[in-house]
């Protein structure tokens, strides 16, 4: 028998011929297997660098780069920042309607800021003083208003959650919204005197009404898009958004007011067109097992006739605990509320500052605090029940109502820029609360009872505390005792806090009671 050898090649299966591996012409083995290893190392390495960029961790730099390391560290860190917003960050199944809602929630805000408290009460106290048939006590009344005005318009949200039950939620929504930005450009109609001032308030508290349905119905989209365990983390990620877009719509508001008083009449318009924008983006959000929902909300309503004030009462009565700490929150919210007006008229009459640093103090500052402060307290709320929450968050109000008090007393910027970092911090806390903290007591169906009921008790204290702070400021400030009313504001805030205190001590009780039984 013959063999045949074949340089070329080998037999392969079927008589095929196979090529053989021959080396490069003139290149020795060691080198092509060091040519092979560095192929196989440059494909793990951008393997490596893909899993990093998927994980939002910052890529190695380059040899030749490292030398400006340290200098490059904020831009990594901004990046790292801007990265874990996007929707890769999270599950598949949430990525197309969180997109869609982290882009609508970065136009609408553009929209907000004109309207927000601290932005706006700046803006009517600075704009119509001394105006034609504007006294100073009614001015000072309106500023307390329009600061109270979004915690006001909460009464409304009973009547936002009968009216949406069995309603499609992100129709109704859209509408509410381009109502607002619809109030938000009329404003820009009325002129600086009396009249303007009553059309400006009432324009305003129009739009802040619109904006509370918002807000209350959009509780039960969340909960029916979002899972509990990702919940408070989207949550915090969209509410980050807000608050960067609205602390740059305060920031444009209050130099172009610096620039002219009258440039209202012409920004208020393009900022309402820009929430127009995120309405727009906002309509094509998905609502998952809508139906199911409607259903199980028109079910409801054939049996309770919708949701009422007694509706309301009936809910306290039948849960115990949220009936506590809806108590404990009203009076640490009344403390919160009647701050609001004097730390303006701190910054307005005591420390004579310009609009754009009045809203810095009031709204800008605050706001970009909340980007940093947001993922600490959402990690924090994601594993303890809002009692506990709040039983610490709460103090963060109180160091900034000492700071405000202290600001007075001694007519001190500095204090008052501190203020606003407590304020930014305790904001921050407050976001994930209000939207979120009813959950931990409602049922699926209930979601926007619960809320209806925590945003409506929110606007009786927000009609409440701001006439208590304007009458206070009223008989002690000419008598030299402005501060005062700041040390009110501070005990009522401690004493909330306390409350939540010692319900969470009850509810440390409760859960061991089983484990000793």
């Amino acid at each position: 028998m013959c063999l045949t050898v074949r340089p070329q090649g080998s037999l392969g299966v079927g008589g095929s011929v196979r090529p053989s591996r021959r080396h490069p012409k003139g290149q020795p083995r060691a080198q092509t297997a060091a040519n092979f290893s560095d192929r196989n190392s440059s494909q793990v390495s951008r393997t490596h660098l893909a899993h990093m960029r998927a994980s939002g961790l910052p890529s190695p730099l380059p040899f030749h780069m490292r030398e400006f390391a340290p200098f490059l560290v904020p831009v990594r860190v901004v990046g790292s920042f801007a990265r874990s917003f996007h929707p890769a960050t999270l599950p598949p199944m949430l990525r197309l309607t969180y997109g869609r809602e982290l882009v609508s929630w970065a136009f609408l805000p553009l929209m907000l800021g004109a309207i927000e408290g601290g932005t706006i009460g700046i803006v009517i106290k600075k704009a119509f003083s001394g105006q034609p048939g504007v006294s100073e006590e009614w001015l000072d009344l309106a500023t307390a208003w329009a600061l109270a005005a979004p915690n006001i318009a909460n009464l409304t949200s009973f009547v936002w959650a009968a009216f949406a039950k069995g309603r499609a939620k992100v129709p109704f929504i859209s509408w509410l919204q381009i109502a607002a930005c619809l109030l938000v450009a009329a404003i820009a109609l009325f002129p600086r005197n009396g009249v303007g001032l009553v059309a400006t308030c009432i324009a305003l508290g129009l739009a802040r009404t619109a904006w509370t349905g918002v807000i209350t119905v959009r509780a039960a989209v969340w909960r029916n898009n979002y899972p509990n365990a990702s919940r408070a983390e989207i949550a915090g990620k969209l509410a980050t958004v807000q608050s960067i877009f609205l602390a740059a719509a305060g920031l444009v508001v209050g130099r172009a007011m610096d620039d002219n008083p009258d440039n209202y009449h012409y920004l208020f318009p393009l900022l309402a067109a820009f929430g127009l924008i995120g309405n727009h983006i906002y309509r094509k959000v998905r609502l998952r097992r809508a139906r199911q929902l409607q259903r199980a909300e028109l079910d409801g309503r054939k049996k309770d006739n919708g949701f009422s004030p007694m509706g309301m009462v009936q809910l306290l009565r039948d849960d115990k605990l949220y009936a506590r700490f809806m108590w404990w929150m009203s009076v640490f919210g009344f403390g919160n509320l009647m701050l609001s007006a004097p730390m303006t008229y701190v910054v307005t009459d005591e420390l004579d500052m310009s609009y754009t640093a009045g809203i810095m103090i009031n709204a800008i500052i605050p706001l970009a605090v909340m980007p940093f402060a947001i993922p600490l307290w959402s990690r924090f709320m994601s594993r303890t029940h809002i009692i506990e929450f709040r039983a610490v968050h709460g103090w963060s109000f109180v160091s900034a109502s000492v700071a405000v008090t202290l600001a007075s007393y001694f007519a001190s910027a500095p204090l008052m820029y501190l203020a606003s970092v407590l304020l930014g911090i305790g904001y921050a806390g407050g976001t994930l609360a209000w939207n979120l903290g009813h959950q931990d007591f409602a049922t699926a169906e209930r979601d926007a009872d619960y809320m209806a009921v925590h945003v409506t008790l929110n606007g009786i204290r927000g009609i409440l505390a701001p006439i208590a702070a304007w009458g206070l400021h009223q008989w002690l400030a000419p008598l030299g005792q402005a501060p005062l009313v700041l040390v009110v504001c501070t005990l009522i805030n401690a004493v909330g806090v306390l409350g939540f205190i010692s319900m969470r001590a009850a509810l440390v009780r409760a859960r061991a009671a089983p484990a000793i039984a």
